[in-house]
């Protein structure tokens, strides 16, 4: 199964068909909006150059007004720079008869802020720039033959002061897009409703009218309340392939829900659809209802990009196509497919985490500065345990293959000295700083607040079981806070580490919860995972045959180049950082011999000093390795390095029947049923 027909419960936004006349649309608006003031055309007719020239229309209320682009985007908290990208910003101030004068050019004020000196109040202005696009992410704008992609952050200049009026968007695709292409299958893919023109009056099915050429354009026509509105809604206009599904709320409403994706694949539509939509049931069923009428899942296959943004009543995501299940898809997905169902499974969250309940910093955000917060641990850390958990609940993957994925989540935690140095609340506010510039010492001074957060809401999941005798968990404290946000005007809150204490306490005693901030949140007390787990019948196995020292020697992480073992990066307090060795040496012999990985190995645990030869830039140097089993027993209580397991697995615990006097079973004891089957509880 391909792909369904379009179903009549889909917005027609999102239908993309075709118009007979010019002037007519091809979808109806869900409600009227208010007449726009500010209008945007974005033309791609130079998309082999990966160009968009973009037209901004507007009349002033200042003098002298100011453009500004954002710096950064919601969900992706670094500073972007998307101004980078721009050339330079022209405009001409139209006359009475709205002809154009002069050509003026702006003057830039800072990195991101265009002036347009001689424009006066109450003037319609047009701004022309272009913008360079090729960035393949799922945060900026790609363009070239095969996509017109963008994200408005990085393509519209906002109107300083006037960012709250409507505006008007037109998408101008030349026809030389369409060559080579099945063009029934070029559709535009937004979660905006979208009108569709054929700019020279042409239909879209190639017959001609009224003697007009076939070299003419498409037009595709958005409206968005603001400015602020509209940059929540990317776009793609490619080949796709599509389906619709639909899911139900409490109240039996059906949300329409449609599924694009774009790139050389070779997916089986069908069964993504069917487990796409188990997950989204799940989470209606959990949370009862959604801030959003309809939702547009929008996915790039490529070979090995990977990555999602959550927007309002959308995602972007792209995914190696290896990642789409197969034809023969087995009934457990592949740990490959598994990975991108949890990638669907957590940007679908956030319209509830992040879209809805957002840290109360970004509310009302200011896109060209920081917006800083110890909660991201919160937000993309619960979504981050959440993401996983919801497959299983759903029944799109079983229980031990849960168990696999959170076993990940553990590996990486205990592989990660840094989280002994720094706190998940500490990791969130320098999120800006950190965890988008990885580099040589991140391990070492630093932890995820994605990975630590995840497995913090997991220990206040299972505490929150423990603490409430089984009846609260993590669950209840996010649909408290999205029940307050439904409670709103505009169906949104923002909270702060406070309102987390207010909430939480309704569900344990304030004073644990307190404790449990003081250790695991702001402190770096190491999580009490094993103890929570197998208090909930889970058995946590290490293997003690595959340990930090097997998988790296010494403490290092390297590679084999042409010149020798190239060392990625050095673990505090480990064997090669007291030998001298650091990040970016080249190892070239060791022992007198060639250095290679085998060889590495062979000698991480040897009883003698190593000789190690190694380049530091162009300077030759020479170390002496002393690894732990040489060291004497008085020298080894001196270390501080810390050798956890390389891996670890988790496992049901089976629990032996019970039985009475009269021989008949007993009911077993607590365990992972109440953790695990969540949806069996919410259904009570």
């Amino acid at each position: 199964m391909n792909s369904l027909t379009n179903n009549a419960n889909v917005p027609t936004s999102n239908a993309n068909t075709a118009n007979n006349e010019s002037t007519e649309t091809a979808s109806i608006s869900k409600a009227a909006r208010p007449v726009p003031d500010i209008s945007y055309r974005f033309d791609f007719e130079r998309f082999f150059e990966h160009l968009v020239d973009v037209s901004l229309t507007f009349t002033t209320n200042v003098d002298a007004p100011n453009l500004w682009l954002p710096a950064w985007i919601p969900g992706s908290y670094l500073m972007r720079e998307f101004a980078r990208n721009i050339t330079a910003v022209h405009y001409q101030i139209m006359d009475d008869d709205n002809k154009s004068a002069e050509m003026y050019r702006a003057i830039k004020t800072d990195k991101h802020t265009w002036q347009l000196p001689q424009v006066k109040a109450a003037q319609t202005v047009n701004v022309h720039y272009e913008v360079y696009c090729y960035d393949l992410s799922v945060r900026t704008a790609y363009v070239d033959q095969q996509r017109l992609y963008g994200n408005f952050t990085s393509l519209a200049l906002a109107v300083d002061g006037q960012e709250q009026t409507p505006v008007q968007v037109s998408l101008i695709v030349p026809a030389a897009f369409w060559a080579d292409k099945q063009e029934s299958h070029v559709l535009l893919a937004c979660g905006l409703d979208a009108t569709q023109l054929r700019l020279d009056g042409q239909q879209k099915d190639g017959q001609q009218k009224d003697g007009q050429q076939e070299d003419g354009q498409y037009s595709y026509e958005l409206q968005a309340n603001s400015y602020h509105e509209l940059i929540d809604y990317p776009f793609e206009i490619a080949e796709q392939d599509t389906f619709d599904f639909i899911v139900q709320d409490h109240a039996h409403q059906t949300l329409p829900h449609r599924f694009y994706l774009s790139g050389k694949h070779n997916a089986n539509m069908g069964r993504l659809q069917q487990d796409v939509t188990q997950i989204c049931q799940t989470y209606l069923d959990w949370l009862g209802d959604a801030p959003f009428n309809d939702y547009t899942f929008m996915t790039f296959a490529s070979g090995q990009d990977y990555g999602g943004l959550e927007h309002i009543n959308s995602t972007s995501l792209i995914t190696p196509r290896r990642d789409l299940p197969s034809i023969d898809e087995p009934k457990i997905p592949s740990s490959d497919y598994q990975r991108f169902l949890g990638l669907c499974s957590h940007e679908y969250f956030h319209a509830w985490w992040v879209k809805t309940v957002r840290p109360d910093v970004m509310l009302d955000v200011d896109l060209r500065r920081e917006a800083f917060t110890p909660l991201l641990w919160v937000f993309e850390g619960f979504t981050s345990y959440i993401d996983d958990f919801m497959l299983q609940a759903s029944g799109v993957i079983d229980k031990p293959s849960y168990l696999k994925l959170l076993a990940e989540q553990v590996n990486r935690y205990y592989q990660t000295p840094g989280r002994a140095y720094q706190s998940v609340a500490e990791s969130s506010f320098d999120a800006w700083i950190k965890l988008y510039r990885n580099d040589e010492n991140t391990g070492n001074a630093g932890i995820s607040y994605y990975n630590k957060g995840a497995l913090v809401a997991l220990c206040l999941d299972l505490t929150l079981l423990e603490k409430s005798n089984g009846r609260y968990r993590l669950f209840d404290v996010v649909k408290a806070f999205y029940s307050q946000a439904t409670q709103n005007d505009n169906r949104r809150i923002g909270i702060s580490s406070a309102d987390m204490g207010k909430v939480v306490g309704q569900f344990m005693s304030l004073a644990d919860w307190q404790e449990f901030e003081r250790r695991y949140v702001n402190g770096v007390d190491e999580l009490p995972i094993e103890a929570l787990l197998t208090a909930n019948g889970i058995k946590m196995r290490t293997n003690t045959k595959e340990t930090a020292d097997k998988y790296v020697p010494w403490g290092m992480r390297c590679h084999e180049t042409p010149a020798g073992l190239k060392v990625n990066r050095v673990t505090r307090d480990s064997v090669a950082a007291k030998a001298g060795i650091s990040a970016h040496d080249v190892i070239v012999a060791i022992d007198g011999i060639k250095a290679d990985t085998k060889q590495l190995a062979s000698l991480s645990t040897a009883e003698h000093d190593v000789e190690c030869y190694l380049f530091r830039r162009d300077e030759l140097m020479c170390v002496s390795v002393l690894p732990k089993a040489a060291l004497s027993s008085g020298q080894q209580q001196g270390m501080t390095e810390k050798t956890f397991p390389h891996k670890v697995s988790l496992h049901l615990a089976k629990t032996d029947p019970v039985l009475d006097d009269n021989g008949d079973r007993l009911p077993l004891p607590a365990g992972w049923q109440t953790w695990l089957n969540v949806m069996e509880r919410q259904q009570v």
